[in-house]
Formats: C-alpha cells, structure tokens, sequence
C-alpha cells in the first residue's frame, strides 16, 4: 500500500503524466505542472526517485523501466474511465 500512499499525494500522478514521453528539467517540468511551487515538486520528485518511478539525469527527469511499467498498468483504468465521459 506504500506505492497508493505514494500515488495519492498531490502532484505525484501529475508529475507522471507530464514524463510519459519525455525527460524534462525542473523549470518545463513546474511550469507543466500549473507552477507547482519549487518545494513541493523538488519533494514529490524526491519521493518518487526514492521509489524507483523517477530518475535523474543530463536531460532532466524521466521515468524509469519502472515508471514505464507503472504507467502501462494504469492502461485499463484509462479505458475504464472513458466510459464515464459525459
């Protein structure tokens, strides 16, 4: 129940989402993120990093084979979800 617990904070899915297809640097990363304030985003990505969802590098951040995996798992919710559309 950690990874719910994790998932569930503010911003923490959002940050996933804006990192689906590519690495970004903080700065593209806050302002994707409806400027986040620097604090929380530095402490989500923090968090998410320590997970093994999140990596650091030379591009910025980006989602690691675990992230990827996670996002591929959320496939049939999305799917899901579309049914309650209006």
């Amino acid at each position: 129940m950690a990874l719910l617990d994790l998932l569930g904070r503010r911003w923490a899915l959002r940050i996933l989402w804006e990192l689906r297809s590519e690495a970004l640097g903080f700065r593209e990363l806050q302002a994707r993120c409806d400027e986040m304030s620097a604090s929380v985003l530095n402490q989500r990505l923090s968090e998410l990093r320590e997970a093994g969802i999140v990596e650091s590098g030379d591009s910025g951040y980006g989602l690691t084979e675990r992230g990827r995996e996670l996002l591929k798992a959320f496939k049939p919710l999305e799917r899901w979800a579309k049914t309650w559309r209006p």
